[in-house]
């Protein structure tokens, strides 16, 4: 049998500790990032690492970090949102007055809180629902609590900046309650967990760069298969799908893949 070479122990460990498959993510950035986290910690080698990990909850969520890369801001890529505001929703709506709206690897909930103020232009608070999931528990306790550096909202238009966000201080400032309650923050494994369905827009941006191209192809098909027909992908600036015909899309715009329609 051959002898595992200490990063791959590593990448088993973490498996068998947390479910997670660092496999199925690119090893050169993902083995550097975590070298660094390692040395940063203290620790020698990746074996040592683990163990403390186990016993420190502090050094798991910073690993959990820095393997999901929390970096974020409102209405990242501009432009792409205006896609999304002046010719996504609108058709939708046209067709239902319900839509079912997923941010998947949401970070620290940014992204989320874009897609319901954008909704809210549409419909009625109480109507606007996003479902939003990451695998970083940390991540997803900083979403909840809604509170943002401005560095994080330089592309927040002006009106809901005005209505959607009250100063804290000088440099923070935090999301309206009524915002906050139109998303649903849950945790999920996006490579190993079961998705939901019948969704009419799926946000993933920025994530599946880091993963390889078999586990890209399996998370394409995955978010495929849970968009209703005619139902959009939209993913980020470096993710662009190439041959979308092959996992039952079609290009709907720059980034965005809408779910063919059968026939």
């Amino acid at each position: 049998m051959a002898v595992l070479d200490e990063f791959d122990q590593f990448m088993e460990d973490i498996l068998k500790f947390s479910k997670i498959d660092l496999r199925k993510y690119k090893r050169p950035q993902m083995q550097r990032r975590l070298t660094a986290l390692r040395d940063k910690e203290g620790f020698r080698d990746f074996a040592a690492y683990f163990q403390a990990m186990k016993a420190d909850k502090r050094l798991y969520h910073d690993f959990l970090d820095r393997m999901t890369i929390n970096v974020s801001e409102f209405f990242r890529n501009p432009n792409r949102w205006e896609v999304v505001d002046e010719r996504i929703v609108p058709e939708f709506l046209q067709k239902t007055k319900r839509l079912k709206v997923w941010s998947a690897a949401c970070s620290t909930g940014e992204e989320p809180y874009t897609l319901a103020m954008i909704l809210s232009k549409y419909l009625p608070l109480a109507d606007v629902k996003v479902i939003a999931t990451d695998i970083d528990d940390n991540a997803i306790e900083k979403a909840k609590r809604g509170i943002y550096h401005q560095r994080s909202l330089q592309f927040v238009p002006p009106e809901f900046m005005k209505k959607y966000f009250k100063p804290i201080d000088g440099q923070s400032f935090a999301v309206a309650d009524e915002i906050k309650r139109c998303v649903t923050f849950k945790k999920q494994n996006l490579l190993e967990d079961p998705f939901e369905s019948d969704f009419d827009l799926i946000v993933c941006r920025n994530v599946i760069i880091y993963f390889t191209e078999p586990a890209k192809e399996v998370l394409y098909k995955k978010f495929s298969a849970a968009l209703k027909p005619g139902g959009i992908l939209f993913v980020g600036s470096t993710e662009q799908i190439f041959n979308p015909q092959s996992l039952q899309f079609q290009t709907y715009d720059t980034f965005f893949y809408q779910r063919q329609v059968s026939p």
